[in-house]
């Protein structure tokens, strides 16, 4: 089997309102749009946000990697989303795991790159 595209779809009740938050946030660009699917890239990967979703909280399994995940969670409730524990430090080291949470709901993870 030839794998033409490989994407990840998340729920919106508000598509637009997740769209700015990614293309904001995380610097996405829109590729594909159309009444009921938005299409971005980010980082090489591909979100797909289909409208209808209900706005309920799911856990999505996306991970973006950032350089610090301190800023990042509070760069993310900035534009609109939640994080809703702090970061915390581990084994000595800065935090490198935050949970966070979309617009619509969408629980996805920071992580920065450990030693």
């Amino acid at each position: 089997m030839k794998v033409e595209k490989l994407k990840y779809t998340v729920w919106a009740a508000d598509a637009q309102r997740a769209t700015t938050f990614y293309t904001t946030l995380f610097g996405a660009t829109v590729i594909k749009q159309n009444p009921h699917i938005t299409e971005l890239t980010v980082a090489g990967g591909i979100i797909s946000i289909h409208r209808g979703g209900e706005g309920k909280r799911t856990w999505t399994g996306l991970t973006f990697q950032v350089g610090d995940v301190v800023t990042g969670a509070r760069e993310v409730c900035q534009h609109g989303g939640q994080c809703p524990k702090e970061p915390q430090p581990e084994d000595g080291e800065p935090p490198h795991l935050a949970m966070c949470i979309d617009t619509e709901g969408n629980e996805f993870m920071l992580t920065r790159q450990r030693s």
